[in-house]
């Protein structure tokens, strides 16, 4: 970032860097929120538009500012603490929730030289946060002292960890085509079109580490921890006002994560589909600013990925909690092993688009 020169010169290099990285936090903080808001009102628009319903229309132009009405209103709405709960538990639960879904955007390369944290070990980074938010949900649950509370907990926190294995060993190929623990690293690899993207080889790791994100963001058809008809409403069946508002945004805020690494690791982040291709002159039918970064490919694959989510609840009945686990454990972990093992042969005999 370009600072006035006077202000680089009064300020040390170290108060620089720092104001630097304060500044890009902000931003992509606040386009991360206004993401949120305005994906719950595509959301029911969307499922809306499935279902011959009309959705949103009554708060402004189209409905267009639902989302702002529905913030004011839960932010009006008194929070209130169960007696018997552990207060501080209670109080430090949705931080938890939400803190690792912000923090990993500090590494995610959202287009080349643009990260906040360009650290060698960020695929690392990421795993150990995504990781962290089923603490948030076992507290909340905890903490409220509520046997239907409790009961959501756990049995969100069993269907997370069973998909955060079968998401690590999906990653765990990804590392291995890109060379790399770098996400930018991992997306330069991937340079060359859609032929020379990594969802092609690997493309059950792919399936797989898709279809576990939605069940660890505890969306449909997997979202058995909210199960209304069993649960009333799950973990944070005690929270009201900011409290849940903190869970709801989230929810929301690890959809786009999910959305975002699925597109960084498998579909090329920032590169062009039209790369390489006799339809690479479109790249040029843009702002400049876009065409040389890249950024409006990786929101577009982002913005598929959440239509798929949104797709899925509209489409899928729920599943029972039996079959849930099945599909973590006998299912997803053993097709990730068996494509690992195939991917090493693949390396190992220079086959495959890693081999140059």
């Amino acid at each position: 970032m370009n600072w006035p020169a006077g202000l680089e010169q009064a300020l040390p290099e170290w108060a620089l860097t720092t104001l630097t990285s304060l500044v890009q936090i902000g931003v992509v903080c606040l386009v991360l929120i206004l993401s949120v808001a305005f994906l719950t009102y595509f959301e029911r628009k969307v499922i809306g538009f499935m279902q011959n319903r009309m959705g949103p229309n009554r708060v402004g132009p189209r409905g267009l500012l639902q989302p702002f009405a529905d913030v004011i209103k839960l932010l009006m709405k008194e929070v209130i603490v169960p007696s018997s709960a552990n207060r501080f538990l209670f109080v430090i639960a949705p931080v938890l929730s939400i803190a690792p879904a912000l923090a990993a955007w500090a590494v995610m390369p959202l287009f080349p030289g643009f990260v906040i944290a360009d650290i060698d070990a960020a695929l690392l980074y990421v795993l150990a946060l995504t990781s962290m938010g089923v603490y948030g949900v076992i507290l909340a649950g905890w903490a409220s002292n509520s046997k239907y509370a409790l009961l959501g907990a756990m049995r969100s926190a069993a269907q997370i960890i069973a998909y955060e294995i079968a998401m690590g060993f999906a990653l765990v190929g990804v590392l291995m085509a890109g060379g790399s623990l770098n996400l930018g690293a991992i997306v330069e690899a991937q340079a060359g079109g859609p032929l020379s993207w990594f969802w092609l080889p690997l493309f059950p790791l792919f399936i797989v580490y898709f279809v576990s994100g939605v069940a660890e963001t505890n969306r449909a058809p997997f979202d058995v921890a909210e199960g209304e008809s069993e649960i009333v409403a799950g973990f944070h069946v005690e929270y009201s006002g900011v409290a849940f508002a903190v869970f709801f945004l989230a929810e929301y805020a690890n959809m786009i994560l999910i959305a975002a690494l699925t597109a960084v690791l498998f579909l090329g982040g920032w590169t062009s589909p039209f790369a390489g291709s006799m339809f690479s002159f479109l790249d040029g039918s843009v702002l400049e600013f876009l065409r040389a970064s890249g950024l409006h490919w990786l929101a577009l694959k982002t913005a598929f990925f959440l239509f798929c989510f949104l797709w899925f609840r509209a489409t899928f009945p729920r599943y029972r909690y039996d079959q849930i686990m099945r599909l973590g454990w006998k299912v997803f972990i053993p097709v990730t092993i068996v494509w690992i093992f195939v991917e090493g042969v693949m390396v190992v005999l220079g086959v495959g688009p890693w081999s140059s």
